[in-house]
């Protein structure tokens, strides 16, 4: 009987070097994977912790939820600019943050955001501060109530009820749902401005002399950061006719060099930019609870990337003198109607009015000559519509008195100094 002989295994070769170094390249990516899934859910928890913490109630709930997709109908966000004396700013404000007599927080400056749907267009109207409106009865944070007002002047409104009763009131007079909310304090602006490393903005005129601010600027381009870019938002005096109407002007000369900033390569194209924005802007508002979820921040900027800036428009709310006031202005209720209306209806809007409301800006002269497109309504359809089918809207001509500029529009503050 034969003898099967015994088994001989193969001989283990020895790893080469370049094995073992595809060997521990696997490992290392394998840890590397799963280290930033931990870290990057533990970042987002964390975000989302600490939005959660400051967040407050809105009555207009979202028409659905967050997803990493985006938003598929219109919606509006209201910004909120505060005046309170947090640490960043009261020692640089003297009277303002030491007199007991300007005790309080006032909601200086208002904004909504409105976003249409399909085509996107964005309109931003801002509201005087010294507007005249009814504010509703609210409840503030805690706990107590106020009864309501006929007549005040908007900035009232976050002093008697926070944020909740600024979105209540501005919601009142423009008729507009509002689900997203967010507020910021001087400090806040500091802080949010110095993330992205300041906005370059332009100085026109004769310069900007405003002691008041703490500026004395010779005309020209200049790149504002921390408490310069405050001082450049508050500024009054140093600016067309002084008064608050020709702020609103220079505010939305930095919202929109902002705004072309951020949709830059030097933004975008920057994670350590991008991820420090996202943590200062997180530890800087204090937002709605509908806007406290990073991926429901991540889906509203998603749906605003690809707006073209010729379809962002900047715009104040329209305003007529207040007959027993001077000093304080009241919803011009007509030109107001047909701005809400051409929003509600997604209408192209073309301003008729000035750059700016009080001279506060100018048309930059150092940008392209060439005019922006006039808005167009959305194309047509390839094919023959069906009989029912919805034209698109006109273009809306704003009445006069709806002062602003396009995206694509650059302007100058008109400095007095």
């Amino acid at each position: 009987m034969p003898v099967t002989p015994p088994a001989h295994h193969a001989e283990r070769r020895p790893d080469s070097g370049v094995r073992r170094g595809l060997k521990l390249a696997a490992i290392a990516l394998a840890v590397l994977v799963v280290a930033s899934v931990a870290v990057g859910g533990f970042y987002a928890w964390s975000l989302t912790q600490r939005l959660q913490e400051a967040a407050v109630p809105l009555p207009d709930a979202p028409a659905e939820p967050p997803a990493l997709s985006a938003y598929s109908g219109p919606f509006a966000v209201l910004v909120v600019g505060t005046d309170e004396c947090d640490d960043v700013v009261a020692g640089a404000f003297g009277d303002r943050c030491s007199d007991p007599e300007n005790a309080g927080t006032r909601n200086d400056v208002n904004m909504l955001v409105h976003v249409s749907a399909d085509p996107r267009r964005v309109t931003v109207v801002s509201f005087p501060r010294d507007l005249q409106v009814e504010i509703p009865e609210c409840t503030a944070e805690d706990g107590s109530t106020f009864s309501g007002a006929f007549k005040a002047s908007i900035n009232t409104a976050y002093e008697a009820g926070g944020l909740t009763c600024v979105a209540a009131t501005v919601s009142e007079l423009s008729g507009q749902s509002i689900p997203f909310a967010a507020k910021v304090s001087f400090g806040n602006v500091v802080n949010i401005t110095d993330a992205i490393g300041g906005v370059e903005v332009c100085i026109g005129g004769d310069g900007i002399d405003d002691p008041d601010a703490g500026i004395q600027w010779a005309a020209g381009p200049r790149v504002v950061k921390g408490f310069d870019a405050l001082a450049f938002l508050r500024t009054r005096k140093g600016i067309g006719d002084e008064s608050d109407l020709a702020r609103i002007g220079n505010q939305q000369q930095y919202l929109s060099r902002l705004l072309n900033k951020l949709r830059s390569d030097e933004v975008l194209s920057n994670p350590g930019t991008l991820l420090g924005l996202a943590n200062t802007a997180v530890n800087n508002i204090t937002p709605s609870e509908s806007l406290a979820d990073p991926v429901r921040i991540a889906q509203l900027a998603y749906t605003l990337k690809d707006v073209p800036f010729d379809d962002i428009t900047f715009v104040q709310y329209p305003v007529d003198d207040d007959p027993d006031d001077s000093n304080r202005v009241i919803p011009s209720e007509e030109s107001a109607a047909v701005l809400w209306d051409a929003l509600d209806r997604n209408a192209p809007i073309a301003l008729t009015g000035d750059l700016g409301s009080n001279e506060g800006v100018i048309a930059d002269p150092s940008a392209p000559t060439a005019a922006p497109s006039e808005p167009t309504a959305a194309p047509a359809e390839s094919g023959t519509p069906a009989p029912d089918a919805t034209p698109a809207p006109d273009v809306v001509e704003l009445p006069s008195n709806v002062n602003g500029s396009k995206a694509t529009q650059a302007t100058c503050s008109r400095g007095n100094g």
